[in-house]
Order: structure tokens, then C-alpha cells, then sequence
């Protein structure tokens, strides 16, 4: 649109604009921040004697990822892809690094962590914004061959393997899985064909099923899941503790700080399990909270979904969206007994400063491309034909 004095105005039309539904998404992350907190400031009492001990490290990791989210916030959506594979680049190596004995940090078994400035990155928790980002940004860049094997299938499915493969050496099946998945829904959703991706999937699950049965601890997680009450001193411990904190927490909970559950009855109460404390210490009514605030961000984002002019940012959007709420549906359904035991957090809960940087990166991501589709969409090509008319 001109002016009268043949200036272009349709800069003012694209100005993003912060929503009503940006508002909303906002409250609910803040929400579930808040209650994270609280839950860690009681559970700190129990692992280090001092209710500040885990809160003040979460506080410096909160920091962190509200830089993070309001980095992804003002970023424009275009230029991010200018550093994709940059990015990318620094995640494989990352990864590579960790599994380097005396880079990565071993913890329970596991090697996912980096020294980085006196703390722990995990940096398998970095790969989720750039694989969304990746897999965005190539399918939207080669949409008219998504019908090809090579550049529809090979390609995108060459670099989830890639990510999934590494980060199943560390090992870490969960978050493998969750890579792996989401990676597959975001090819299908691009347009990919079927028929190259259900023979893929298979394949996958093959594999993932021949890991576990060559893990004696893992498989054990899944034969303990399977038969709770005979295993309840071996593989099923955690989760029946988990069960038993929410029996004794009714509807309002035996109040903030007397769960009995967190005083080492609980293993890793203030990470993978923190909703079991929170179930036991405030009750059904603070549990169905958490539930609805997440069911408010899937809502949200999925009635903002269709506004997305094009692929890049769709896939964006519905990448950013799955990763937070696949991982909190594997979280509860593990603690409620729902899937078999595994170490995965609940999305800005559980205490953890990698998890919590890249889910306020996601956020800041959905929250960027809301305030860009609440106005009409204007591509580049046509300002500038209307400038030049």
C-alpha cells in the first residue's frame, strides 16, 4: 500500500503486534515457572538441608533462559535461517564432544554433559530448537522435490538419524525418541510420502527395540513397568513411590514442604519426578493446574497454527509446540505410571538449567511467530513490486 506521497506504508501493516493469544501462551509459561519454583524451595530441604540450595541455581538458570527466550522474541524470523547450519554445525560437534571421555561429564551411567563456565550443559537438549529450525528451513527451501526420495526423504531422514544416533551413544533413549518422533512428524507434515516413511519408522523402532533388549537396565525398566507389584524393591521402586506421594496427597495436598516423598524415599524427586512431589505436597488440584496449563499451550498454538503464511514458519511453530508438549505428556505418563520409567523433565518444573533455557527458547519462538502472524501477511516480493509501481 503507497501513501500519497508514493512512500510504502505496508512496513506499519507487517509491524508485529503482541496478541491477546501471545498473552495468554505468556501466563501460562509463567505460571508453570512459578510452581516449578515453589516445588523446588521445598524440595531443596531434603538433598541439601537448605530450602535455597536448588532454588538459587534454578534462579541463575531462569535468568539464562529469559535472555535465551527474549533472544528468540526479537530475532527476526527470516534471519534466523541464515545461521541454521551454523548452528547445526555446533550442535553435531557438541554432541561428538560430550561422548569424548574426559570432555563428557558421566552421570548415573550416562555421558550428556559439557563443563561449560562452572556448569553443566547437556547439550543433547540444544538439538531440539536447531533440528526444528533444520528441518524447517531445508523442507520449506526444497518444497517443490519433497516428492523425490532423495531431497523429500534421504535428506531430512539422513539428518534426524544423524542427531538420534548420537544421542543414543550417550546413551539417552528418551530424548532419542523424542528427537526422532518429532523429527518424523515435521518430514510428514512437510508432504513428504507416505510410503517412504512408514518402512522408516519401522526400521527405527526395530533398532530401538534391539537396544533395549541389549540393555539389561533399560529392558529391566520395561518388564518392572509391566508387573509394578513383584519388582517393587527393584524397577518399579521409584515409580511406586511416585504412585504412593499422589495417594497420600488426596485433593489439596499434606501441604508445602511435609511430603514424605522427598526426604530420599523418591529418587530424583526435584528433576524427572518433581510432579509426584508436587501431586503429594498440594494436592489433585495443583496436578490438574499443571495438566490444564499445558493443555492451554497446545490449544493456543494449534488455533494460531493456520495463521502461518508459509512452510518455514508452520513447521517452525508445530516443532517448537511438539517438543514442549511431547516431552510433558512422556513426563507425567511416566510418573503416573502410564509408560515405563525414564529420565526425561517436566517442561519448566523440574530442575534442570539445560531443559529450562531450550523450553523458554521454544516459547520465545512461538511467541515471535505469533506477534508476526497477527497481522496480515505481506511477502517481501510484493512490497517491493508495490514500491517499484
Amino acid at each position: 500500500m503507497l501513501a500519497m506521497d508514493g512512500t510504502l506504508t505496508a512496513s506499519i501493516a507487517r509491524k508485529p503486534h503482541f496478541t491477546v493469544w501471545s498473552a495468554l501462551l505468556l501466563l501460562a509459561t509463567v505460571c508453570l515457572t512459578l510452581i516449578g519454583l515453589v516445588t523446588l524451595f521445598s524440595a531443596s530441604q531434603s538433598i541439601y538441608n537448605n530450602e535455597f540450595t536448588i532454588l538459587k541455581k534454578q534462579l541463575v538458570w531462569l535468568v539464562i533462559a529469559l535472555a535465551a527466550g527474549v533472544a528468540a522474541f526479537v530475532t527476526p524470523i527470516e534471519r534466523m535461517r541464515d545461521w541454521v547450519w551454523v548452528l547445526s554445525g555446533i550442535v553435531i560437534l557438541g554432541l561428538i564432544l560430550t561422548l569424548v571421555p574426559g570432555v563428557g561429564i558421566t552421570v548415573n551411567g550416562a555421558q550428556r554433559w559439557i563443563g561449560f563456565a562452572g556448569l553443566r550443559v547437556q547439550v543433547s537438549e540444544f538439538v531440539k530448537p536447531v533440528l526444528v529450525l533444520a528441518l524447517a528451513h531445508y523442507m520449506a527451501s526444497n518444497q517443490r522435490s519433497l516428492d523425490g526420495f532423495l531431497k523429500g526423504f534421504l535428506v531430512p531422514i539422513l539428518i534426524v538419524g544423524l542427531v538420534c544416533g548420537l544421542i543414543f551413544l550417550q546413551p539417552d533413549y528418551g530424548t532419542a525418541v523424542l528427537c526422532g518422533s518429532v523429527g518424523m512428524i515435521l518430514i510428514f507434515l512437510a508432504g513428504v510420502r507416505v510410503m517412504y516413511l512408514v518402512p522408516s519408522a519401522l526400521c527405527a523402532l526395530g533398532v530401538f527395540a534391539f537396544m533395549v533388549s541389549r540393555n539389561p537396565e533399560r529392558l529391566s525398566r520395561i518388564t518392572s513397568y509391566l508387573n509394578i507389584e513383584e519388582n517393587l524393591s527393584t524397577g518399579a521402586y521409584q515409580l511406586w513411590q511416585g504412585i504412593l506421594a499422589f495417594g497420600a496427597g488426596g485433593l489439596t495436598g499434606v501441604g508445602l514442604g511435609n511430603g514424605r516423598q522427598q526426604f530420599s524415599f523418591l529418587p530424583e524427586a526435584h528433576t524427572d519426578f518433581i510432579f509426584a512431589i508436587l501431586g503429594e505436597e498440594m494436592g489433585l488440584i495443583a496436578t490438574m493446574s499443571v495438566v490444564i496449563l499445558f493443555l492451554a499451550i497446545f490449544v493456543i498454538c494449534m488455533l494460531q497454527l493456520r495463521r502461518a503464511p508459509n512452510l518455514y514458519q508452520f513447521l517452525l511453530g508445530v516443532g517448537a509446540l511438539l517438543f514442549i508438549t511431547l516431552q510433558a505428556i512422556i513426563n507425567l505418563g511416566v510418573v503416573t505410571g502410564c509408560l515405563p520409567t525414564k529420565g526425561m523433565s517436566l517442561p519448566f518444573i523440574s530442575y534442570g538449567g539445560s531443559n529450562l533455557v531450550v523450553m523458554f527458547l521454544l516459547i520465545g519462538l512461538i511467541l515471535n511467530l505469533f506477534r508476526h502472524w497477527a497481522r496480515p501477511f505481506v511477502s517481501e516480493a510484493s512490497e517491493l513490486k508495490s514500491f517499484n509501481d
